[in-house]
């Protein structure tokens, strides 16, 4: 019994589709949602490249990544990030970023489809 939620970012903001989608993800809806059980739901995000993103926060917003080693630190503009990657990943970023950091958000991840 695997329910799938639909949810269109057509026209929404970034943050507010991506708190919609982990309150889902982590089975906050529900009567019985547990903290240490996945819910079995999935969402599918659709129109991702349709999502209302200002050209300032575009600009502005930066995503960063360290490698470990000395000076490894990287930094990269949301601009860049959805011209390499697509709207899809900001999107999974911001969902990555709102779910709890345990063993299972990884596996909450699986649940989630984005299609642009």
């Amino acid at each position: 019994m695997n329910k799938i939620i639909e949810i269109d970012a057509k026209g929404k903001k970034l943050g507010r589709v991506a708190s919609e989608v982990a309150v889902f993800l982590m089975g906050k809806n529900l009567t019985n949602q547990q903290r240490n059980a996945i819910p079995e739901i999935s969402v599918k995000i659709t129109n991702a490249s349709k999502l209302q993103i200002d050209s300032k926060k575009k600009k502005e917003k930066d995503y960063a990544s360290f490698s470990g080693y000395p000076g490894g630190l990287k930094k990269e503009s949301m601009e860049k990030l959805i011209g390499r990657k697509g709207f899809r990943e900001v999107l999974k970023l911001a969902i990555y970023g709102m779910l709890p950091s345990n063993k299972l958000r990884a596996k909450m991840l699986n649940n989630l489809t984005i299609t642009e």
